[in-house]
């Protein structure tokens, strides 16, 4: 269910010579960012979070100043440990939560890792790799970290329909979601968000990505329950709500 780049025709000039501006800019500007956080990995934790969260207020900026695009928030950011079940139709989310959150775990598919130095670095700041190939096993180490990261007083962020969707459509959440869910008896949050036709295309647009924030879902329902009432506040904006 994953979407694919919005045809090229589609893009205005305005649009083309504002997205390679940005593609060069925020790349380019983000390898000290990279560097930086790596060489401060085990040596200096306060300066490693500045770094990381810099980078993400980085992107934000870019995003801002050469595409057009602002961040709105509505309704109230979480307070405390809890599950932040996010839509994610684009990898503006991705990379902005560290902005939107106060220090938040992440959970994020394996291959990340891979990435020279950000790998690293990612996995230093608190990204919870998802081996899905490797079944209950790995379920059982996200547990483990995901518990010891939120005891910390640290929201998990987890995308529960496991990859970008397209802005109007609506996945089923995967199976590992309601599992965490009842694993670590915390409630949930949900947030729907817009970003899709904004900036899942090659050649982005201008407008407003808005972040939802639903009212927070308590811990210890049922696995339907708790799935239905996920994907109907996630997906708000399909419903042109």
């Amino acid at each position: 269910m994953s979407s694919g780049s919005e045809p090229w025709v589609e893009a205005t000039p305005l649009e083309v010579v504002r997205s390679l501006a940005f593609y060069a800019v925020f790349y380019l500007g983000s390898v000290p960012f990279v560097v930086g956080a790596a060489a401060m990995m085990g040596i200096a934790e306060r300066p490693f979070q500045r770094i990381v969260t810099g980078w993400s207020a980085w992107h934000r900026r870019c995003a801002r100043w050469l595409l057009g695009i602002q961040v709105r928030v509505e309704g109230p950011l979480p307070d405390g440990p809890a599950i932040i079940a996010l839509r994610h139709e684009s990898f503006f989310e991705a990379i902005d939560l560290p902005t939107l959150l106060e220090d938040p775990v992440i959970v994020a598919k394996a291959e990340l890792m891979n990435i020279p130095l950000w790998g690293l670095a990612a996995r230093r700041w608190g990204l919870i790799a998802v081996r899905r190939d490797d079944g209950a096993k790995a379920l059982r180490a996200m547990v483990t970290e995901a518990r010891t990261r939120t005891a910390a007083g640290r929201p998990l962020a987890i995308f529960p329909e496991g990859t970008r969707t397209r802005h109007g459509q609506r996945a089923e959440l995967q199976s590992g979601f309601a599992a965490l869910y009842k694993l670590l008896d915390l409630p949930v949050i949900p947030v729907a968000v817009n970003s899709g036709p904004l900036y899942h295309r090659r050649y982005k647009r201008a407008g407003t990505v808005v972040y939802r924030f639903g009212e927070a879902i308590p811990a210890g329902l049922k696995r339907d329950e708790i799935e239905a009432r996920v994907g109907e506040a996630i997906t708000a904006f399909n419903r042109g709500t």
